[in-house]
């Protein structure tokens, strides 16, 4: 299952044993969904398969969601889907044609009714099948149950010319395969207590949009030299099914998804293993508290992802009420991080005076394949072992820093007095109170340091040879210090691309 399984296409036959279908051409308000007419199958005495093809066509002012209902006779063993659809181009400065797709079994579609879910493969391929001994990945393998079962078609763009579709619907009958038999990763591995460990937090295989085999993914997290991953496929968690047979006591894999919204893209990270979060909504729905919860009802985090991206759906709408983390780092540091990360630091100034919760920052590469660097960024986090809980009560704390590989470590903290604090704490001291602000910074020659606090950026040091730098404050002038390392700027006015950054560490007492 760790590889797309794309059987032979059927040939093509005689009339009776093929039917064709045409939809109506679909036009809706933006949001909603349209549910299109059952498309029925009975198989002849003498066929093992059957196919049926539908044909349609969407409008410009396109649902999000179409529902195409398959009517699955008993004795089907195999359902097959392929799909194609247009691509005009389209007037300069409009995007073009994009189409995605999945599909739910008897057992519900409803927004989220997990239960039904059988896969989402978005745009990242053209067919799929699903048996009950396997499946292409990104979908679910199990019995192929008899009922009305539901394609879904996502029409994420659509041209100002439309979009024309066509879906080959095939149905066969045999002698069923032996129950698919997941084997997910472990909830810890061997780790060093209480320590500093490495991970990449937002990764992608062929189970969704990706080309790592988890195989090879697993390999080059090792070989990045880190200690845990997050598996995180959009809308889907069928990667869980086979992370058992690549994690060992080097390395922990934690389960999770990236939900794919028309407005944002989260992570829910630490879910158990085959548990899938819903993603058909908006933020003017209102029903993003209702997965927060769900998601925090499994013991897992919701993660803002790469908020300020600039592709069609991808920016944040939802606010950060109820969220747990943000991730400020995505991949190689562009302008969209700079503008996250000038995001995340104002959230932190609310949290000065009344103590509440505030807002962790992570980094991750959302490497896709081999061309885009694991590791890179990386979420380095403070946990009491190598499992899962505490990796994501680390993360929740804000007990971490990020960094661009594991070449580069940060040890940051407070003093006054007697009293300390590190990263993620809060430092009880005096509002006078005289306050030393240690970094020391490794595997980052020729670098800069900053001490950024609510204020803004306050000190701007070269990091010396030894690595060390120290900065004297005190909490009535500032509420909280972090600490950013950046490469010589190469553009004037501009800041130099990020090495590593702090979550902060808040200064002085509540009382």
């Amino acid at each position: 299952m760790s590889g797309d399984r794309q059987p032979a296409r059927p040939q093509r036959s005689e009339l009776d044993r093929r039917g064709f279908l045409r939809a109506a051409s679909i036009t809706a308000a933006v949001g909603g969904s349209v549910m299109l007419d059952p498309v029925g199958f009975a198989f002849a005495d003498d066929a093992d398969e059957q196919t049926r093809v539908v044909e349609g066509r969407i409008e410009a002012a396109a649902p999000d969601w179409v529902y195409v209902p398959v009517q699955v006779p008993t004795g089907t063993t195999e359902i097959e889907v392929h799909y194609s659809y247009d691509r005009p181009t389209p007037p300069q400065g409009l995007p073009g044609n994009a189409l995605d797709i999945g599909i739910f079994d008897v057992d519900g579609h409803e927004l989220g009714d997990s239960r039904g879910f059988r896969g989402w493969s978005g745009g990242a391929r053209t067919s799929f099948t699903i048996s009950r001994s396997q499946a292409t990945p990104g979908y679910v393998p199990g019995p192929i149950v008899r009922g009305t079962w539901h394609i879904i078609l996502g029409p994420y763009t659509v041209a100002p010319q439309g979009l024309n579709y066509r879906l080959e619907i095939t149905l066969r009958r045999g002698r069923p395969g032996r129950d698919f038999v997941p084997s997910p990763a472990p909830e810890r591995a061997a780790g060093r207590g209480r320590a500093w460990y490495r991970g990449d937090i937002h990764l992608h295989t062929v189970h969704s949009d990706g080309r790592w085999e988890p195989a090879a993914l697993a390999a080059a997290v090792r070989a990045a030299g880190l200690d845990f991953m997050f598996s995180t496929e959009h809308n889907t968690h069928t990667a869980s099914g086979v992370w058992g047979h690549h994690a060992g006591d080097d390395l922990l894999i934690v389960d999770g998804e990236e939900i794919t919204t028309r407005n944002g893209h989260y992570l829910a990270a630490g879910l158990p293993a085959g548990t899938w979060i819903d993603w058909r909504y908006r933020a003017a729905d209102a029903v993003f508290p209702r997965f927060l919860d769900e998601i925090h009802g499994h013991g897992g985090l919701a993660i803002a992802a790469h908020p300020f991206c600039p592709y069609v759906g991808c920016s944040w709408k939802f606010g950060f009420a109820g969220i747990d983390a943000v991730e400020v780092w995505n991949g190689p540091w562009t302008p969209d991080d700079e503008i996250s990360l000038s995001q995340w630091d104002a959230t932190l100034v609310e949290r000065v005076a009344d103590g509440g919760r505030w807002l962790p920052a992570v980094g991750s590469s959302d490497s896709h394949n081999d061309t885009q660097t694991v590791g890179n960024g990386q979420t380095v986090v403070l946990a009491d072992d190598l499992t899962r809980a505490a990796v994501l009560d680390a993360i929740r704390a804000g007990r971490a820093y990020i960094a661009e590989s594991a070449q580069v470590g940060l040890e940051f903290g407070a003093t006054a007095g007697s009293a300390t604090a590190g990263i993620g704490e809060r430092l009880d001291a005096a509002p006078g109170a005289e306050v030393t602000v240690d970094l020391r910074v490794t595997g980052a020659p020729g670098t800069t340091a900053a001490f950024v606090t609510d204020q803004g950026t306050i000190a701007t040091l070269p990091v010396p040879e030894s690595g060390e730098l120290s900065w004297t404050t005190r909490p009535q002038v500032s509420g909280y210090v972090r600490a950013e390392v950046r490469r010589p700027a190469t553009t004037p006015g501009l800041p130099g691309r990020m090495v590593a950054f702090t979550n902060p560490v808040f200064l002085g007492s509540l009382d």
